[in-house]
């Protein structure tokens, strides 16, 4: 048995795991209610706007995977805003950009999290709105104890808040002071604002769907639309470059879209079936790393070993370039995913792989596509600007001041029924907040590229290519899963490694997410100011100095992290038997999986 920091947890009545104890807790409320998944994710998402505001916020995003009991596959909520009408190419670059800002006015796209969240509760839950967000309601108004990576987070800040975003200073300063670590924190402006939701929609005639309906409306055409557009009718303020801009987000944006639902993506590997949202996340990723090592036999290789670790890095880098060369909207752009997700596609990149670690970009050859490859080899050698003020994700400690990256929730229910959502944006090193409300705006458009003619190339009505990327699979035996992390592009290169342990090592949930993690930054940062670090890799110090040594022998520049850095995994599964599991990560001792 592998070494593990806490048990897999064990029951037959529901578990949920997500990245803080009280979110975890609240969504457990749900199911003691008689709730479904559906109902205790909802739950968890508001808390975790609530006690995790540096790293996901209401105005923010969220991709979903819902399964329902005795569905054969899940289905996708897409979460993701859009950018506004107004967002065009030619106005970024007469504001005088190359690359979007990571924060700021401009980088903002229309909020898609709250929808999302509705549309599941509405046809997946069965609690009344009420119920569901009184948890969120009560830390909001009452408190909670503080999060030290919270404290630091807004302490960091404090000055930018006083002096360039004051109505961020009420909020995050009470008292004109930055709040510490373990005080009693509360955010009445936000309280206000979901109990005024839940008032307007229980003023609805009509039963629980009616009255969601009827919440849903009053986030997009009522009065929290009419406080953005008020706000950014004058609004001008300063961004990640150091410039003062206006945004062009309007409230006829955020009443022109609403959260849709589509099919997932799907491969077969090794008896197991995997599903991801589409090419408008970076989902894909981790099933073309799949298909690539298809033919390679994993039981055989130590998952801690060089040769293992080698293999899944090499993979990735070839997966991740496809990604920033292809990926994009499908909706609004061809995107050849069929072809990206093929054997032959995946097998070529395959025999690419050596035995020494590459350094350069490789995306794939796809015929008809080659001016794609192409724009992106350009645009990965290109000089960008240092970060600045609230530039990119939130990430681990060892990639920026930050500690924490998004949040992350699964569920599964006694009925069967599987949620797996990647909320995050809105955190509050983003934007000003919006007067009224106590949360700012999201930064996901820094996501797309101001070149024209690319599946990621911003313009009106088209999602960014999201990092957030949560993930279900079934295994062979019929077992159920729904797991997922944080960690901006890091997301689908630990999950990738757990779940490879899931299925080549025998490893259960727990031993998958607690044993030593790596990834590698050698590909296009998908956040401000969009660099790369060839032939880079991070790996934790638990795995043998022999490992360590063997990968620097091979030619990976290697960067060992602090302890316990890498990854916040979360995971339930249910077996046909009705058995449903749950576990967390240890790392920054915040996420917790409850059930019984």
């Amino acid at each position: 048995m592998t070494f593990t920091t806490r048990p897999e947890l064990q029951g037959t009545f529901g578990m949920v795991a997500t990245t803080h104890w009280l979110a975890s807790s609240a969504g457990m409320k749900m199911l003691e209610a008689g709730g479904t998944a559906a109902d205790a994710a909802v739950a968890a998402g508001f808390v975790l706007n609530v006690v995790e505001p540096h790293l996901n916020g209401p105005l923010g995003d969220v991709p979903i995977l819902v399964r329902p009991a005795g569905a054969d596959t899940p289905i996708v909520i897409c979460g993701q805003g859009v950018a506004p009408a107004g967002a065009t190419i030619d106005h970024y670059r007469a504001e005088g950009l190359e690359i979007i800002p990571g924060s700021g006015l401009l980088s903002t796209v229309t909020p898609g999290a709250f929808d999302a969240w509705m549309v599941m509760l509405r046809d997946h839950g069965r609690l009344p709105l009420s119920e569901v967000l009184a948890p969120a309601i009560h830390y909001a108004e009452h408190g909670h104890p503080m999060l030290a990576a919270v404290a630091d987070s807004i302490a960091g800040l404090a000055d930018v808040f006083r002096e360039e975003w004051p109505t961020s200073a009420p909020v995050w300063l009470p008292g004109g002071k930055a709040p510490k670590a373990g005080e009693l924190f509360r955010n009445p402006d936000c309280a206000a604002m979901w109990t005024r939701l839940v008032a307007e929609a229980e003023a609805a005639e009509g039963g629980r769907e009616a009255q969601i309906e009827a919440a849903r409306r009053a986030h997009a055409q009522g009065f929290v639309a009419e406080a953005i557009d008020t706000y950014l009718q004058d609004a001008c303020v300063i961004d990640a470059t150091g410039e003062r801009r206006k945004g062009v987000l309007t409230g006829q944006d955020m009443a022109d879209w609403a959260a849709t639902y589509e099919a997932p993506l799907a491969v077969d590997h090794a008896g197991w079936t995997v599903w991801k949202c589409g090419a408008w996340t970076q989902g894909p990723v981790l099933l073309q790393v799949l298909q690539m090592l298809a033919g390679d036999d994993l039981a055989a290789m130590d998952p801690t070993g060089p040769e293992a670790v080698h293999l899944i890095a090499e993979a990735l880098k070839r997966a991740f370039a496809d990604r920033e060369a292809y990926y994009g909207d499908p909706a609004l752009s061809d995107v050849p995913i069929d072809t990206l997700l093929s054997a032959d596609h995946n097998a070529a990149h395959r025999a690419d792989i050596t035995d020494q670690a590459s350094l350069d970009q490789r995306p794939g050859v796809i015929e008809g596509y080659e001016a794609l490859a192409k724009a992106f080899l350009a645009r990965a050698v290109r000089a960008t600007p240092e970060a600045g003020i609230g530039a990119g994700e939130p990430t681990m400690e060892h990639l920026t001041n930050q500690k924490g990256d998004t949040v992350h929730i699964d569920v599964v229910d006694r009925w069967g029924n599987m949620v797996s959502a990647t909320p995050s944006g809105g955190w509050l090193k983003s934007n000003p907040v919006i007067p009224g409300l106590g949360v700012p705006l999201n930064t996901r458009a820094q996501m797309f590229w101001l070149d024209e003619g690319l599946p990621s190339s911003l313009m009106p009505g088209a999602r960014p290519r999201t990092t957030l990327t949560p993930s279900m699979a079934q295994g062979a035996d019929g077992t159920d899963y729904a797991f997922g992390t944080p960690g901006g592009d890091q997301q689908d290169q630990w999950q990738t490694i757990f779940l490879l342990r899931l299925i080549h090592n025998g490893m259960n949930l727990q031993e998958a997410i607690d044993g030593p993690l790596f990834h590698t930054a050698h590909l296009q940062a998908s956040f401000y100011p969009r660099g790369t670090k060839a032939g880079h890799l991070l790996v934790e110090p638990a795995f043998p100095e022999a490992t360590i040594e063997g990968l620097r022998a091979l030619g990976h520049r290697l960067e060992v992290s602090a302890p316990w850095a890498a990854g916040r995994l979360c995971a339930v599964a249910r077996r046909p038997d009705g058995v449903v599991k749950g576990a967390a990560t240890p790392r920054l001792m915040q996420a917790y999986a409850v059930g019984r």
